[in-house]
């Protein structure tokens, strides 16, 4: 019997650090563990590192290369020595609003950024966060600036020294608003509009390449942002959307070719192979059920079950704005239920209505990737809100596709895992995806539905606008 020759993928992600191991060229899973991060949106990137210790325990003897999948846009800043000055600041921290609307003002609007990197800064992206730490005192002790994934594959590194060799990659570098993947190219200019000087960034690895070797004697490969890795993960192909209700709801596709949307929907990414990754990303998505299901006093089954017995929403509409919200801009907003009467305050309406506001805002997130000339023939619904029976019975409708559910797995640690395989053989392996057919979709008028979603927002965004709204 040939040996297996074992690769180990890492999703450092906002919630947790998870590692596969995997056989490099089937993609099955050998060993796996699981290890929580702090729930906060400004966290000590030392966290990261014990959860990945507790993690890996036990997990990785005969690894031969790995690969790290990180939370995109985190900012790390680290001083000469590679010490981290400030908590990191993640994606999901929306304290860089209003730095945010200083930054696009004074390149020239969203026109200027969308054609400077491909993409118009929202409070997500790191540029912003960067322009939000700037006059504070940890600033005057940085002299670099990394993402999550870039820490990481760092950290792993035996021979790491200071600031000195920290890489990155095209996908991870794309969400940054200082690398333009049009370009393949560091806007440095930009970093400097931001934090007022220049700071050092990290080498932009590519997709194959080895960086380094860890202590244990495994190669380290590139690496790349969450969403590039699960795109690995999931080998999407041409005509082939991802919809994903994680913490954050997310539509992405594979593109040949850079986008620059000026609009700011669809953000210019690029994948970790070497093409483009065009990615919409709300702030809301899974926790909008959990968090209806609390206020309605049901568990999760009991809640799913309102949904999709429910005859219908009848006019309810839920703009599940709860986090405040990425796209659209909305970043003061808070959730907004319309339409209430005596008829529509039942626990099953507003559980539909809860379910079909969280599918339209994604609805709208797979209209801007049209929008930008992409394909859609088929959406992959994943993540752990796409285990709901009532998702996976309105999503044909009001996402306007066919559906299918990948089989349950960790595809940024498994994207992560390929990407070590590519780095190890000098080839990208082929692993199988097996898909699964959703529960059978319900008929509904989408269009009304979408209908009623659109007018509310419309008239209303103002009122959501408000920095005042969340008192």
């Amino acid at each position: 019997m040939t040996e297996l020759r074992l690769v180990a993928g890492v999703d450092c992600s906002t919630q947790a650090t998870k590692v596969l191991v995997c056989d490099a060229e089937t993609g099955a899973v050998v060993r796996e563990g699981r290890a929580p991060h702090p729930d906060a949106t400004q966290v000590d990137p030392a966290e990261w590192w014990k959860a990945w210790e507790i993690a890996s325990d036990g997990l990785l003897d005969g690894v031969q290369a790995i690969a790290v999948g990180g939370q995109q846009h985190g900012m790390v800043l680290l001083d000469d020595a590679g010490e981290v000055v400030h908590p990191a600041v993640l994606w999901n921290d929306t304290s860089s609003a209003d730095a945010t609307e200083e930054l696009v003002a004074e390149l020239g609007g969203p026109e200027a950024w969308a054609e400077a990197i491909g993409s118009v800064p929202v409070p997500s992206f790191t540029v912003t966060k960067l322009r939000w730490v700037r006059d504070k005192e940890a600033a005057s002790r940085a002299s670099a600036v990394v993402l999550p994934h870039d820490w990481m594959t760092h950290r792993l590194a035996a021979d790491r020294q200071g600031i000195d060799g920290i890489t990155t990659d095209r996908g991870d570098a794309s969400g940054t608003g200082w690398w333009s993947a049009a370009t393949n190219s560091y806007r440095t200019d930009l970093v400097e509009l931001a934090f007022g000087r220049q700071l050092a960034l990290p080498r932009v690895a590519g997709p194959a390449e080895i960086v380094g070797e860890t202590a244990f004697g495994a190669a380290i490969g590139a690496g790349t942002g969450d969403n590039a890795a699960a795109a690995l993960g999931l080998d999407l192909q041409p005509g082939d959307v991802a919809v994903s209700l994680g913490t954050s709801g997310t539509a992405f596709a594979r593109s040949a070719n850079a986008t620059a949307d000026p609009t700011g929907l669809v953000a210019g990414f690029a994948d970790a192979t070497g093409e483009y990754l065009p990615l919409v990303c709300t702030l809301n998505a899974a926790r909008v059920m959990s968090a209806t299901a609390t206020m309605l006093g049901l568990d999760l089954a009991e809640f799913d079950e309102a949904a999709i017995t429910s005859p219908g929403s009848d006019g309810l509409v839920l703009l599940p704005f709860l986090d405040g919200e990425r796209t659209p801009d909305l970043p003061h907003s808070t959730g907004l239920i319309y339409g209430l009467t005596r008829a529509t305050m039942q626990p099953a309406t507003m559980a539909r209505a809860a379910v079909e506001g969280l599918l339209c805002g994604l609805a709208d997130a797979v209209d801007a990737l049209r929008a930008q000339g992409l394909p859609v023939h088929r959406v992959l619904l994943l993540g752990g809100g796409a285990r709901s029976r009532s998702v996976q019975a309105l999503a044909p409708a009001l996402l306007g596709a066919e559906v299918v559910l990948p089989e349950p797995a960790e595809y940024v640690a498994l994207g992560a895992a390929r990407q070590a395989a590519w780095a190890l053989t000098g080839a990208l392996p082929t692993w199988q995806v097996p898909v699964g057919k959703p529960e059978p979709a319900i008929t509904v008028d989408a269009a009304k539905i979408r209908a009623n979603y659109e007018q509310v927002l419309t008239n209303t965004r103002q009122l959501l606008s408000s920095p005042y709204n969340r008192g």
